[in-house]
């Protein structure tokens, strides 16, 4: 195998890895996958190799030795703009209300505010506008119902942010529930 193909293998492993990954941990998946041997002195030659290509100034991360292993950071002068992200990342953190309103939505749509309101006790008109603001939720059209009240169903957003196809793919909510007095899922 060439050296340019390990030093990727090396890369893709650092790069995929959701901590620090030791030099161990590279040399078992590498040893694995080439069915043969890979030296430390080979792989720290890899890891010198990324390191200094990470070292130009026309990239925005780097290869640093973290807690016994390695991964990649954004370079310190990138940090206020990451700052900014989780910044503005934490204002769209929903609230228990919204969450709830939002389990209802996606397990009983279409579904009108009444109904949501029926089945949580209290009102959800503000939970309904903060999902309707983060595109969780759409307007599915109206009810034929008395006052013909809006129908809300889940966006393609929503689907997207939970990784899921279509509300069928949601758990079934029998598996979810629990029975307070043994805490085990509730049988019928």
């Amino acid at each position: 195998m060439s050296s340019e193909k390990l030093d990727n293998q090396v890369e893709a492993l650092i790069f995929s890895s959701a901590s620090a990954i030791t030099l161990m941990e590279i040399k078992q998946v590498i040893s694995e996958i080439r069915k043969e041997e890979v030296t430390d002195l080979q792989l720290k030659a890899c890891l010198k190799k990324i390191e200094e290509k990470y070292q130009t100034e026309t990239l925005s991360i780097e290869l640093v030795k973290l807690g016994g292993g390695f991964q990649f950071l954004t370079k310190k002068e990138y940090h206020p703009v990451i700052r900014q992200l989780h910044l503005q990342s934490s204002k769209k953190a929903l609230s228990q209300a919204a969450l709830e309103t939002l389990a209802i939505i996606a397990y009983k749509q279409p579904v009108t505010k009444l109904e949501i309101e029926q089945i949580r006790g209290v009102n959800c008109d503000y939970s309904v506008q903060k999902l309707l603001d983060k595109e969780l939720i759409n307007i599915s059209g109206r009810s034929t119902g008395v006052g013909k009240p809006i129908l809300y169903s889940v966006s393609a957003m929503f689907l997207d942010y939970f990784g899921i196809n279509s509300g069928t793919d949601l758990p079934d909510i029998k598996s979810i529930i629990t029975d307070p007095q043994n805490n085990t899922a509730a049988e019928e």
